[in-house]
């Protein structure tokens, strides 16, 4: 089998089909993760470059180990080190590193829409890593994998996406995925950090009130408060916050049920999470981590067109 697109630019391009084919792929990578040689030659004379126009540690180093264990061979390019800095457009930089006859495209960029104007223009299979407010795909591809490792499936659970909505690409995918894997959804936070088009334009339940989806949800993925992207401050302070969005261990004890905990990372602890809950048996944080070089392994083979 392979994927309906030759790119993965954002999950909302995908089918159904190919979403389960990711994540099938990617328990079987999981399943070679675990051996005490964790490398296969799958992706060997394939040539990948990591090219990150924004920030990254996590995802870069998720991605350049999911290659490396498929034995690919590896460019990394940060733009603070590179030609960019010198004023160098994007287009140009890219031709650039096409020349030297590159395969795949690992890309983040602070612009939305950035990865799709690249697959419009080169011929290399472009995976997007990140875009601006718009989506992480392979994020919510480790998260929907990780659902499933800890509660047996996707259709029918219950989702609850909590924190700031507005400026999140994972909050994105994720709804963009989980809805067409069957998985209903609620969003929670601050009404100005929820946007209000939100319940029309994707179908997701809303609430204000953390304790109340906390209530109805079998996973709650908690969001962080990405302060970088809020151009003006829309709620009165990081402990306001908290007193009223976060998830305490006592908020946590005073539902009657057990709920899987789960963050994109990095956590602001005692901000969105207390450690003692990110740290607890209730979450999957660090299974997300070790998940997403399965997933993206998943990704990167399944985009190379190789044959088993």
């Amino acid at each position: 089998m392979t994927l309906s697109t030759p790119h993965l630019l954002g999950i909302k391009d995908l089918l159904p089909t190919d979403i389960r084919l990711i994540l099938d792929t990617a328990q079987q990578f999981k399943d070679v993760l675990q051996r005490p040689v964790k490398k296969v030659p799958s992706l060997r004379d394939v040539t990948i470059v990591n090219l990150f126009f924004e920030n990254s540690t996590r995802t870069r180093i998720s991605f350049e180990l999911a290659e490396k264990r498929l034995s690919a061979d590896v460019l990394n390019f940060t733009t603070s080190s590179s030609s960019v800095a010198k004023g160098e457009t994007m287009l140009d930089t890219v031709n650039n590193i096409l020349s030297m006859k590159v395969d795949m495209v690992v890309m983040r960029h602070s612009a939305s829409g950035a990865p799709h104007f690249l697959a419009q223009h080169i011929p290399a299979a472009i995976v997007n890593a990140g875009d601006g407010i718009n989506e992480h795909p392979t994020q919510a591809l480790l998260d929907a994998f990780s659902i499933e490792e800890a509660t047996g499936g996707l259709q029918g659970k219950k989702i609850a996406i909590i924190g700031d909505i507005m400026h999140s690409r994972v909050a994105l995918s994720n709804i963009y995925l989980l809805t067409k894997m069957g998985a209903e959804i609620t969003v929670a936070g601050p009404p100005t950090l929820i946007p209000k088009f939100i319940k029309e334009a994707f179908g997701v339940n809303v609430t204000y009130n953390v304790k109340e989806a906390l209530e109805w949800c079998d996973v709650a993925n908690v969001l962080r408060i990405q302060l970088e992207r809020q151009n003006q401050p829309l709620f009165s302070s990081l402990r306001e916050y908290n007193l009223a969005f976060g998830i305490t261990r006592k908020l946590l004890d005073s539902i009657q049920k057990n709920i899987v905990i789960m963050h994109p990372g990095p956590i602001n602890r005692g901000v969105e999470l207390d450690s003692d809950v990110a740290d607890g048996n209730e979450s999957i944080i660090l299974q997300q981590v070790e998940n997403g070089v399965a997933v993206r392994m998943a990704v990167l083979y399944l985009l190379s067109n190789r044959e088993h």
